[in-house]
Parts: structure tokens; C-alpha cells; sequence
């Protein structure tokens, strides 16, 4: 499959592109850093053939003054090429950041895809971290061992095949260790994977697993999946320490080959002792980026695995492209042949739902637990994309709106109340940057949860650290739809907005329903207490996903009741609704 067609690797291209200016100075300071690693051979050449044959003391001292000066620069030089690296790695990631989070919402949908979300996240941590390792540097240096060991045939042709033979040697011993422990450590990394996901699952039900005592079987199993990573993880690094160690051994091995052998044309008298010296530093040099680069190949490794995730992650997720934008729509909501496939599901769980809500009209919908409700919800949200028929609000179908400007128009409220990481206003303000003081209030005051707000330590101020807060349930829920309604939506989707409610709840929430339609505009109410449907003009009745009854709210509920092969609906209180 060529570049073209592959868009998850446009993106991770074009994102490292971004650096391509800072590349290239990285790979220029790089040619400095290494012409003047020769500082050190030449040195050592300058003193045993010279200063020791002269007895100068002057001359030692340019020399060393100079030297001084030379490794000065060279500190200089390699540390400037090293923040370079950093910040292209920072440039990086903060291009792919947003691209990526928006990615892993979407894909989030799907709740078997959350954990390749997690991992997504962290794959482009290995990326970045790859940046600031010294592997990239290592690899900038290694064009410089073919010219550091032509240097070495200068001083003697033997020594310089010597130190070939030897470069080919460890050359060999890279690419066993690339092709012994690459299986490994992505073998590795899958069961870590397995084993972080297992205690963030476990972290997510944390009350059920302390309450009904799951604490010491969760923790034996997440035990089981850690020694089985650390095994993994363990074999995986004695692989690739033995090829470590073999190289570096055999790195200084070869350097003290050189030296003996220098030592021996020494006494032939065709080499001199500085550069018997010269030739054995210079080796060092040569061979020094192999070793590096072996040292840090895991970092090499998971940076060349998290670059194939993420870019089949990107590529099953296109990014999507900006659309017109349309005016505020009439809050009329019209359903036709509506039928939806969860995306973890393959059979359909809502079928052929029609209907139209006109603009000042509620609609209830009621059935039994597993009827389709919170389905449904999502559907004509926005959330899930329909898998037949169609959802028009205003008359124009859902995915013609950007999805960003669609929640300005639809209040959703769904059966799990989510709340984020900030204080009650900027919970309500929908997370946004902007201050917005008289919408935050407007929106609390619509949903009757001013007062209740107020009531709290600090007020709208007060912090939320996401759903780890000392709030009940029904205050969460209260805050809930104040989010829903901020903004000024045309539609109101409310999934048992109810459910954690005490009586004034409910009661604050029938009047909430009832403004918002005395504004014009229309709800939603899915819901299994009488008591959320006070104020519905419609009704619809759903079961295993089919819709047994639609209409006005008070002949549906008198022909279900009276009609036996339907779901009978427990009679009410005087002056309350049957449900």
C-alpha cells in the first residue's frame, strides 16, 4: 500500500516534518561535535611525538590551552544538539496531541476499544521519548566510523583492517540483537499492557470491588499479569543486556588489540608511540555510536512499535475535515426508519423508530431495562451514528453538522453522569477556556440547581476532581443538566435525568422541562419513573427495541394499560402519571 492511501502515516510524516529545520541543525552540530572528537587522537599524537621528543614545556602548554578550548566547544556543541532533539520531540507531540485525544474520543465509542486508546496515548510518549535519547544522536554519529577508521589507515594498514574486521563484528552483533529481541519486547510490551488495563479497569470499580470483597481476588490476578510482564519484560532485557555486554567487551577488546598491535609496529619501527595511542582512541570513537545505539535499542524498539500503532490508530479514525457552518436549527426533530447497531454489537438493538417532534413538545419514552432507551439517546445525540434511516433536526440530517457545533444545539444528559477535572462553572461551561459567568449562572438557575450550588463550600468555584468528589449523586445529576442547558440548545435529550433525584428533584426538573418548552423548544425524556413524564405531550413505548406505542402522552398510556398483551404500567397516584 503506497503513502497515499495510507493517511495514519501522512500524519505521523507531516508531524515529524515539522522539525525538519531543526534536523538539519541538529545533524550540523553534529559534524562539529564529531570533527572535533579528533581533539583527543591529535592531542596524543602532538604530546608523545613531539612535546616528549622536543621536552618543550611551551609547546605542552598551547597544546593543552588549545585543547581546553576545543572540548570546551565540543560540551557546547554536543549539549546544543541534544535540546534540539528535545524540542523536536516536543514539536511532535504537540502537533499530534490534539489529533490524537480527539482520535481516542472517537474511538471511544466502542468500549472495547478504550484500552487501544490508553495505548495510543502512551505510544506517543515512546515516540517522544525517542527524540530526547541518545539513540537518535548515535545514529547522527555512526557516518563518522567509516571516516574515524580511515584515519586508522593512515597510521598503519594493518591496524585499519584490524579495526574493519572488528566494525563488521559488531556490526553483525546489532543486527542479531534486532532480530533475537525485537519478537521479545513487543511481546513485552503487550502483556505490561494487559496488566495496566486490568488495574485501570480495576481502579474504575473500585467501590464494587471493596464492597463485595473483590480486593484480594483482583489483586491476585493483577499479580498473575504483572509477574507474567515482569517475565516477559525480564527475558526480553537479558537478551538484548547480553548483546550489550558482548559489544562493549568486545569494543574494549579490540581497542586493547589495537594497542598491542601498534606496540608491536612500534618496535618494527614503522609506527610512532602517539600513534600507536591515536589509532586505539580513535577505534573507541568509531565503534562508541554502535554501542550507544545497542545500549538504548528497547527505547529504539518501542519508539518503531508505537510509530506502526499509531498509525494504524490514526488511520482507523480519518481526520475530520472542517464543515460548513450551519445556522441554529429549529428545534424540530424528525425520525424516519431509524435503526441502530452499537458499534461493540453486530445485530441490531433499535429498529424502524419514525416519528416528529415538533418544536414546545416533549416526548417520553419508557420501556423495561434493555428495551433500547439509552440506545436511542445516544442515536439522537449525535453520539452514535445511525446504522439505517436518518435523524433531521432543523432538516438537516445530524452528520452535517460539525460535531463541535452540534452540541451547541442538542443538551444531552446522559444515564451516567461524567463530570471532569475542574470547578462547577467550568463543568458547566462544557470545559471551555473562556470564562462565561452569566451563561454558567443562567444555565444553573434553568436547571434549578443555582441554589444547590451556592450551597457548596465555594460556590460555582468549587473544585471537582472529575467524578472523585464529595457530591451526592443527585447533586452530580443536577449539575449535569445544567451543562446540557448551557448554551441556549434547541433540543433537550435527558436519559433518566431522575434516577438519583429525591422528590424537589423531580419537581425542580418537571419545571425545568416545562420553560424549556415554553421557549420553543423540545425534549426528550427516556425514563422508567411517572414522575419524568408530568410534562411529555408524547409518548413512546419500547420493547427489545421495537416501538409498541407512540402518540399523545395520555392515550398511550390508557391503551397500554387497558390493552393485556402489552406491557402493563403500574397505575399512579391521584393526580401523578401512570408509568
Amino acid at each position: 500500500m503506497s503513502s497515499v492511501e495510507r493517511p495514519g502515516i501522512q500524519e505521523l510524516r507531516a508531524a515529524r516534518g515539522k522539525g525538519r529545520v531543526l534536523f538539519f541543525w541538529a545533524f550540523v552540530f553534529s559534524i562539529f561535535v564529531n570533527l572535533l572528537m579528533l581533539t583527543g587522537p591529535l592531542y596524543m599524537l602532538q604530546v608523545y611525538d613531539r612535546v616528549l621528543a622536543s621536552k618543550s614545556v611551551e609547546t605542552l602548554v598551547a597544546l593543552s590551552l588549545l585543547v581546553t578550548m576545543l572540548y570546551a566547544l565540543m560540551a557546547v556543541l554536543d549539549y546544543a544538539r541534544g535540546r534540539v532533539m528535545a524540542r523536536i520531540g516536543a514539536r511532535f507531540q504537540s502537533v499530534l496531541d490534539a489529533r490524537l485525544f480527539n482520535a481516542t474520543l472517537q474511538r471511544s465509542k466502542n468500549p472495547h476499544d478504550r484500552p487501544v486508546c490508553n495505548a495510543a496515548l502512551r505510544d506517543l510518549d515512546s515516540l517522544q521519548n525517542l527524540f530526547v535519547s541518545p539513540v537518535l544522536l548515535a545514529i547522527m554519529d555512526m557516518p563518522w566510523t567509516p571516516i574515524f577508521i580511515a584515519a586508522i589507515f593512515i597510521f598503519h594498514p594493518v591496524l585499519g583492517w584490524v579495526s574493519v574486521a572488528g566494525g563488521l563484528i559488531i556490526v553483525v552483533l546489532a543486527l542479531l540483537n534486532q532480530t533475537v529481541t525485537a519478537h521479545r519486547v513487543r511481546i513485552s510490551q503487550i502483556a505490561t499492557q494487559r496488566a495496566h488495563s486490568f488495574a485501570e479497569h480495576a481502579q474504575e470499580a473500585s467501590e464494587v470491588a471493596l464492597s463485595q470483597g473483590l480486593g484480594d481476588s483482583l489483586e491476585s490476578r493483577y499479580k498473575r499479569l504483572r509477574n507474567l510482564a515482569l517475565k516477559q519484560t525480564m527475558r526480553a532485557n537479558d537478551w538484548t543486556g547480553v548483546f550489550t555486554s558482548m559489544t562493549k567487551a568486545f569494543r574494549l577488546f579490540l581497542q586493547s588489540a589495537i594497542l598491542g598491535l601498534g606496540a608491536y609496529f612500534v618496535l618494527l619501527g614503522e609506527l610512532t608511540p602517539g600513534s600507536m595511542i591515536a589509532g586505539s582512541i580513535l577505534l573507541g570513537r568509531a565503534l562508541a555510536p554502535v554501542e550507544q545505539a545497542m545500549s538504548n535499542w528497547p527505547v529504539l524498539q518501542r519508539a518503531r512499535a508505537g510509530w506502526k500503532t499509531l498509525e494504524k490508530f490514526l488511520a482507523s479514525v480519518p481526520f475530520q475535515e472542517e464543515r460548513t457552518e450551519l445556522p441554529v436549527p429549529e428545534a424540530r426533530l424528525r425520525v424516519s426508519g431509524l435503526t441502530i447497531v452499537p458499534p461493540a454489537s453486530k445485530r441490531p438493538t433499535v429498529r424502524n423508530v419514525n416519528f416528529v417532534l415538533e418544536p414546545g413538545q416533549a416526548l417520553g419514552v419508557i420501556g423495561k431495562s434493555g428495551s433500547g432507551k439509552s440506545t436511542l439517546a445516544r442515536v439522537l445525540s449525535g453520539y452514535w451514528p445511525p446504522a439505517a434511516g436518518e435523524v433531521r433536526l432543523g432538516g438537516a440530517t445530524l452528520d452535517q453538522y460539525d460535531p463541535m457545533h452540534l452540541g451547541a444545539h442538542i443538551g444531552y444528559l446522559p444515564q451516567t453522569v461524567s463530570l471532569f477535572g475542574g470547578t462547577i462553572a467550568e463543568n458547566i461551561r462544557r470545559m471551555a477556556l473562556e470564562p462565561d459567568s452569566k451563561g454558567v449562572v443562567a444555565a444553573a438557575k434553568q436547571a434549578n440547581a443555582h441554589d444547590m450550588i451556592m450551597q457548596l463550600p465555594s460556590g460555582y468555584d468549587t473544585y471537582l476532581d472529575g467524578n472523585e468528589n464529595m457530591l451526592s449523586g443527585g447533586q452530580r445529576q443536577r449539575i449535569a443538566l445544567a451543562r446540557a442547558l448551557y448554551g441556549e440548545p434547541v433540543l433537550l435529550i435527558l436519559d433518566e435525568p431522575n434516577s438519583m433525584l429525591d422528590a424537589e428533584g423531580s419537581d425542580a426538573l418537571n419545571q425545568t422541562v416545562k420553560s424549556f418548552k415554553e421557549k420553543n423548544k423540545s425534549v426528550i425524556v427516556m425514563t422508567h419513573r411517572p414522575t419524568a413524564i408530568a410534562e411529555c405531550d408524547l409518548l413512546m413505548v419500547l420493547d427489545k427495541g421495537n416501538v409498541l406505542a407512540f402518540g399523545p402522552r395520555d392515550d398511550v398510556l390508557e391503551k397500554t394499560v387497558m390493552d393485556p398483551r402489552k406491557p402493563r404500567l403500574a397505575t399512579a397516584a391521584p393526580g401523578k402519571v401512570a408509568m
